[in-house]
């Protein structure tokens, strides 16, 4: 019943003086962490999605099953592709067929009637089989899905699927992080719920004072700690923590970082250089559709809207830059008065 956690950043060795090339490889060049603990399977995670899953129930239908593998799979219709591939599944949930991007995914994905499941990319392994096949079978393998899972069904270990019911999102771009912030703002939540009562999810305290609001209108958003709203208009957007917003600034459907810092008065930079802008969202600034990052200065006036409607762009000279058809203003980028993004 003893619990640890260990921290393994990527490493070059003079064995392998190469980067880590893939979750499989990762999880191969870190095997000799894991082998000195006397565990009999092992439970490999992705780390850029947002769910809530009871890991006990995948456990136990993976012993049920008596699989070497089990895989976790959306049981719903899934209009974006996670990139994990489509697992074909018997009436057993027994997988027979995996298909990646370079096969090309089958259109139909979902649980009524149709045999294909798109895979979460989380994995149950058996020690032994985890050994086996990243040493033994496929010691040059890179990646689980295309490489490992698809490996393990040719050569005739029991794959296994759990299907998974709850609310699940994959935020490894910029789109899917903007959509899961702009979900949890909903009057009917259908994205993940940060209130459940029986799951509750615990953050670092900051001991930041109230956020205090001034003369402001504050529809369908989620407000962090410690910020100083000052006659403003905010729809549908989420505000970090330490956020300053000015009068007559309007936020609609934007993720607003926040600040690591309160500034009182106009500091300088590292060349001890006046910077004008203070850090947060000046007067008459109307921000939509955006994502900013930490510590930025917007000036007054400023325009961050897209106008033109460009889908991808870079403008990082400038502080920010355009990423599935919105603007990202950079973290600590100085956006001066009138501008227009």
């Amino acid at each position: 019943m003893e619990g640890f956690v260990e921290v393994i950043a990527a490493y070059q060795s003079l064995e392998d003086q190469r980067w880590f090339q893939g979750n499989a490889d990762a999880v191969r060049r870190c095997l000799w962490v894991l082998e000195e603990y006397p565990v009999t399977e092992f439970l490999v995670l992705p780390g850029h999605h947002l769910y809530r899953m009871d890991y006990r129930e995948l456990t136990e239908s993976h012993w049920r099953s008596k699989a070497d593998i089990t895989v976790a799979v959306l049981n719903a219709v899934w209009d974006q592709d996670p990139g994990f591939g489509s697992l074909k599944i018997n009436d057993e949930n027994t997988v027979v067929e995996l298909k990646d991007k370079s096969t090309g995914n089958p259109k139909c994905q979902n649980s009524f009637g149709c045999p294909w499941f798109s895979s979460m990319g989380i994995y149950l392994i058996n020690r032994d089989a985890m050994i086996k096949l990243l040493k033994e079978s496929f010691p040059g393998a890179n990646d689980f899905s295309s490489e490992v899972i698809q490996g393990a069904i040719s050569t005739g270990m029991k794959v296994q699927a759990y299907p998974f019911h709850g609310y699940w999102e994959d935020m490894s771009s910029i789109g899917a992080f903007y959509r899961a912030n702009m979900e949890s703002t909903k009057k009917y939540n259908r994205g993940y719920n940060f209130f459940e009562r029986d799951s509750l999810l615990y953050t670092l305290p900051r001991c930041l004072p109230p956020s205090v609001m001034t003369d402001s209108v504050i529809t369908d958003s989620v407000i962090g700690d410690g910020c100083i709203l000052n006659s403003c208009k905010i729809t549908g957007a989420i505000v970090g923590m330490r956020t300053r917003i000015e009068d007559g600034a309007v936020i609609e459907d934007s993720v607003i970082m926040g600040s690591d810092i309160y500034q009182t008065d106009v500091q300088g930079n590292s060349d001890g250089k006046c910077i004008s802008v203070p850090i947060g969202i000046g007067e008459n600034t109307c921000i939509r559709k955006a994502i900013v990052d930490k510590n930025a200065r917007i000036g007054k006036n400023v325009k961050i809207i897209n106008p033109d409607n460009i889908g991808e762009g870079n403008r990082e000279d400038r502080g920010y830059v355009i990423r599935d058809g919105l603007v990202v203003v950079l973290r600590c980028a100085v956006i001066p008065d009138g501008s227009i993004l």
